[in-house]
């Protein structure tokens, strides 16, 4: 594991954890009862065997029973509360923390980029905190200080009793260190090669079509299979430790209880010790040792719940809370770039370098370069996605820093190179899965992108549902309801990143008309492009060659500047779209 100051989310996870004092403290007092009450049983044999059959008294039988029965009642009741606590104590711990850390990982997996970390999958590590605070360890836990006083009280009905007592509670207590320093590294190992196992077969399955087209199928079950067997390896080694001791203490255990009964009766025999006396003891004794054999018995969850706190205090140490921005009025589509640098995440080397231009309200202005010249880098720091090494981007005179991240996304629209659609319908899809779309919004952002027609066609209009594959849907037509998404809210800035690069000549027909509109209503346009048709609406243009600024200015000057087959290109730009 990486070393990294876990100490802020250390104190953020804390913090969290503290909100609820008040149930650790209900926790703890229902503990104490639970622990007292559980006295009940041994002193209710040791009043049977020595007073109720000495005396042959049925009415303190029957005084004594019901007596029994009503602390036991009671110990019930107390039992049922302590587990609602603990399970509303794990609840608001998760609900307290479902949002900061869903946030963080967005940020991290975009802003910071995963690091090549396996622990990057921090909701189920809070789930499995979650699962641990809601447990019966938990209770075992808060139950495991009263163990040495139980074994202590057991040295009441004799001293050589207690002396067995302690020194099996001390063997188990040395079982339990054993089994958290043996099996800490092997339960490790297991968690990381099932996440690595996890991770591939998901990669795999969201590429199917592309792994039975390419004929790739037995390969990639064969890559899968390897990791599969190296997590069941893991898996079973640390199952086969902890199991090992799980077994030895329960062994132990109900060796210990048997012994104290015989070192009873050799003491009843030796009338050094009455026979309820030997029946308490025994019965104290399994009560002493039952937290120990339960916490031994789900250390597996202990350790988990471990690893788990120490990778949440590690993600929110690494991604610190969004703070709070002053809402500023929504801006005019006035975008200024100054001297930009970029380095994509997990990278050392900037992919885009010392960049600067301006656009204005109603302009459009196309990216043009060869693959890897910084046009997708552009395009990813423009929407705040990826931030900026170096420099300053500004909309209408603030920096993008000074926006809230959702309120930014309402101002700039976004249609990135490759568009997935995520499970819902196609109305949630372009309205950024929304739970309550705006349905005049959607088909106007429909309308604007010339995907009305097209999604009415579909068997359930709007109302159709899709998922991460895309289902029936062809590229041209997800990216057309991608485009939709983009303009819905009306942005005033739009970021398109080869934006024709899957549509057909209607597409792109769509597509310039909705520049054009964008550019008639004082919104701005930036185009990632290829082809030559996408710049058709272009009055700027620049041109990008390894991250750096080769040409920036007008579309017309700046071609026949830099590109040497200008007229061609002028001519596919400015030809109307379907001619040939």
């Amino acid at each position: 594991m990486r070393n990294i100051d876990r100490s802020s989310g250390l104190r953020e996870l804390r913090k969290t954890r503290n909100k609820s004092l008040g149930l650790f403290w209900s926790v703890g007092l229902f503990s104490i009862f639970i622990n007292l009450l559980m006295l009940t049983g041994p002193l209710f044999m040791l009043q049977v065997y020595d007073r109720v059959l000495g005396s042959r008294s049925e009415e303190t039988l029957v005084a004594l029973f019901t007596l029994m029965a009503f602390l036991y009642l009671m110990m019930g009741t107390l039992e049922w509360a302590r587990g609602r606590v603990l399970a509303r104590l794990g609840a608001r711990f998760q609900a307290d923390l479902d949002q900061r850390v869903f946030s963080a990982i967005l940020r991290k997996k975009t802003a910071l980029g995963p690091g090549g970390s396996n622990n990057d999958n921090q909701l189920k590590d809070l789930e499995t905190v979650q699962r641990f605070l809601a447990s019966p360890v938990l209770a075992g836990l808060f139950d495991l200080p009263w163990t040495p006083i139980f074994l202590l009280g057991i040295s009441i009905f004799h001293p050589w009793l207690g002396i067995l007592a302690i020194s099996g509670g001390g063997l188990l207590i040395i079982i339990t260190v054993l089994n958290q320093l043996t099996t800490r590294t092997a339960t490790v190992k297991a968690g990381s090669a099932g996440y690595s196992s996890d991770r591939i077969a998901e990669n795999l399955m969201t590429e199917a079509e592309m792994i039975r087209s390419l004929g790739m199928q037995e390969n990639s079950f064969s890559r899968w299979h390897l990791a599969r067997q190296r997590a069941l390896e893991q898996n079973l080694r640390a199952n086969d430790m902890g199991g090992s001791f799980s077994s030895a203490t329960k062994t132990l255990r109900l060796f210990l209880q048997s012994a104290m009964l015989g070192l009873g009766a050799y003491l009843v025999l030796k009338g050094e010790l009455t026979p309820g006396a030997m029946i308490a003891g025994s019965i104290l004794l399994g009560r002493a040792l039952a937290p120990v054999d339960l916490v031994i018995g789900q250390w597996a969850l202990v350790q988990r719940a471990k690893r788990g706190w120490d990778n949440l205090a590690e993600l929110l140490s690494l991604v610190s809370p969004e703070t709070h921005c002053t809402k500023l009025p929504r801006p005019q589509a006035k975008l200024q770039v100054q001297q930009l640098t970029v380095i994509p995440p997990g990278s050392t080397q900037a992919s885009l370098r010392m960049v600067s231009f301006d656009l204005q309200a109603g302009q459009a202005m196309g990216v043009i370069g060869p693959s890897g010249s910084g046009k997708s880098t552009l395009a990813r720091a423009l929407t705040g996605v990826w931030l900026a090494a170096a420099g300053k981007i500004r909309l209408d005179g603030a920096a993008l820093d000074q926006y809230d991240p959702d309120t930014l996304a309402r101002y700039i629209g976004y249609l990135p190179q490759r568009v997935l659609l995520f499970d819902g319908t196609i109305a949630e899809n372009i309205a950024r899965l929304s739970l309550t779309p705006d349905d005049a919004k959607v088909v106007e952002s429909a309308k604007k992108a010339a995907a009305h027609e097209m999604i009415l066609s579909l068997p359930d209009g709007y109302d159709t549902p899709v998922s991460v594959a895309g289902g029936q849907l062809s590229g041209g037509q997800i990216q057309r309801i991608g485009l939709a998404r983009a303009m819905y809210g009306n942005p005033m800035l739009l970021v398109l990143d080869e934006p024709n690069s899957n549509l057909d000549n209607e597409g792109s027909t769509a597509l310039n008309t909705a520049i054009r509109q964008m550019k008639l209503e004082g919104r701005s346009v930036l185009i990632m492009a290829h082809r030559p048709a996408a710049i058709k609406e272009c009055d700027l243009l620049l041109v990008l060659e390894d991250g750096i600024s080769k040409a920036w200015g007008p579309r017309d000057q700046v071609l026949s500047k830099v590109v040497q087959n200008y007229e061609k290109i002028q001519q596919v730009a400015n030809k109307p779209v379907g001619v040939t």
